[in-house]
């Protein structure tokens, strides 16, 4: 039994060195990679075209003066075209405000001619929006007799009193705004 045991530990310290030789080394360290490619340099794209200079907005004033019969704040027929012109000039103007101010003449009270000054001024500016100018953008304020244009002699309502004060019966409009260019 000593033979077999004998045997058998020579067979396991065999087989152990076996085992030990026939482990294999360990694998070399896997190659590097290659290195990246240089990047690729781009054309240099050309400069963007010079662009248009942007268009420049220019103020633009434009006025009117419309007279009145004596009492009346009827727009009279043959100063529509005034208007009319006014209108004409502000088609390619992109509007800012008209403003219509009305004035009446020395003859009458305070209180009435305030009044007629008024109405003189929402008669133009009626007129204007019936040509398409936006209501919105009209402004109408009333003056009186306080700022006249022309002195004139004499009291009473006489017909050459009331022919030479007719300046003062007026209401002048301006319009501001601005036209691309």
């Amino acid at each position: 039994m000593n033979k077999r045991l004998s045997t058998a530990l020579s067979a396991i310290v065999l087989l152990a060195f076996a085992g030990c030789a026939a482990t294999p080394e360990p694998a070399p360290p896997a190659p590097a990679p290659a290195p990246a490619p240089a990047p690729r340099s781009l054309p240099t794209p050309p400069p963007p075209p010079a662009a248009a200079p942007a268009p420049k907005a220019e103020k633009v004033t434009t006025a009117s003066t419309v007279n009145f019969d004596f009492d009346r704040y009827v727009i009279r027929p043959d100063t529509r075209s005034k208007l009319d012109d006014l209108v004409g000039k502000l088609r390619n103007v992109n509007l800012e405000v008209v403003i219509a101010v009305g004035h009446a003449d020395r003859l009458g009270s305070d209180a009435y001619n305030m009044k007629l000054s008024v109405r003189r001024a929402d008669s133009v500016k009626a007129y204007l929006v019936s040509k398409g100018i936006a209501a919105s953008r009209i402004y109408t304020e009333g003056k009186g007799e306080r700022q006249p244009i022309k002195d004139c002699k004499g009291s009473g309502k006489t017909k050459e009193l009331i022919a030479c004060l007719e300046p003062n019966r007026r209401v002048e409009t301006e319009a501001v705004g601005s036209v691309t260019k």
